[in-house]
């Protein structure tokens, strides 16, 4: 007979679904079992410390995914503008944590890919974000902060392609940057299609829109379209228009911004907020099923419902006081390693001590 550790809640369940708050407006709080400490529902989360309600935390979030600024952030709710700061580094922490645990196995039809350029610090040190969209599901995949260079599009495009999932022979297109064609060459090979759209432009208009398969054959291209659902001829609108959201929606990537983020963290951060509000929070006009109005997340399988600010902040992980460990004995069939005489490991302080 062995022992093994197993983990298991202390905490009753019939007060948790009380609620969080007594009559009184005091929030309620719990004692842990195993190690007699207090704690609150918030404990382990991004609530946890607050000196503030969680209304109050989630509107300075909804206020910056929309396009408000740290400075008028600040006015609006009557924060400092450090509290401000401080709440939203915490909070884009959180959202960074849901992105990377949620965005897993989900299915990869059609890929639009592309850049957008911002600056950093100052006006001199300029930046790009690489984005990608899945285009079925008007999934925001991957996101990337660098220079416009082949490792930063070969890591985007890695990032997307592990975590999802491919079905059939997805299309994949993106604009004449000149390293997209070695990174998909490699990374997928002739398992898509591949192409290109390059737009010439002439006093900020179009003036004319090239088309290159770079792989792939012409009749494969046309049997793509075909079982396409959004696209009926080579094209990166998805894209550009997922672009265009991401600069409504972030303060530091809009054209010409009265404000820039000081550094690259800080804009990092910001990013995967947006990101996690455009693929789980907020519901795609485009993605509209009779009075249903799903999100990307939805349409991609990944939730089933949409979600608030509080199912992003909550989710992390609880506090190690809330476990403790119960022993389970299991019957573990002798081998014929089992007699095996084990090496002796003597300890430094062990000789030390014999000496």
């Amino acid at each position: 007979m062995r022992s093994y550790i197993t983990a298991e809640s202390t905490v009753s369940t019939d007060l948790l679904n009380q609620g969080g708050a007594t009559k009184s407006g005091r929030r309620r709080r719990y004692r842990c079992k195993s190690c007699g400490a207090t704690l609150s529902t918030n404990t382990g989360t991004a609530y946890s410390g607050l000196r503030c309600s969680r209304k109050a935390f989630d509107q300075v979030a909804s206020l910056r995914v929309e396009g408000v600024s740290l400075s008028a952030t600040a006015r609006v709710t009557g924060h400092s503008r450090n509290t401000i700061a401080r709440w939203l580094e915490r909070a884009s922490m959180a959202a960074e944590r849901f992105n990377r645990q949620m965005l897993w196995a989900f299915p990869i039809l059609e890929l639009q890919a592309d850049e957008l350029f911002t600056v950093v610090g100052s006006k001199r040190r300029t930046i790009w974000l690489f984005a990608i969209i899945e285009v079925s599901s008007r999934l925001w995949a991957g996101s990337r902060l660098g220079r416009r260079s082949y490792r930063h599009t070969k890591a985007v495009l890695n990032d997307v392609i592990l975590r999802g999932r491919l079905v059939g022979i997805p299309l994949i297109a993106t604009d004449g940057f000149e390293y997209y064609f070695g990174v998909i060459v490699r990374l997928v090979g002739p398992a898509c299609i591949y192409g290109q759209v390059i737009k010439t432009r002439r006093n900020n208009r179009v003036i004319r829109v090239e088309r290159r398969l770079k792989i792939g054959t012409a009749s494969r291209l046309n049997e793509a379209l075909l079982e396409s659902e959004d696209s009926e001829t080579l094209n990166t609108s998805f894209i550009e228009r997922l672009n265009r959201t991401i600069r409504q929606g972030s303060a530091y990537l809009r054209r010409r911004p009265t404000s820039h983020a000081r550094c690259e963290d800080q804009l990092r951060e910001h990013v995967e907020l947006v990101r996690c509000h455009y693929n789980f929070l907020r519901p795609h006009r485009a993605l509209r099923f009779g009075r249903e109005t799903r999100t990307p997340a939805m349409q991609a399988g990944l939730v089933s419902k949409p979600l608030t600010w509080s199912h992003i902040f909550k989710a992390g992980g609880p506090s190690p006081c809330l476990f403790e460990a119960v022993r389970i004995s299991v019957d573990v069939r002798p081998t014929e390693f089992a007699a095996a005489e084990l090496p002796t490991i003597i300890r430094p302080h062990e000789q030390r001590r014999a000496a």
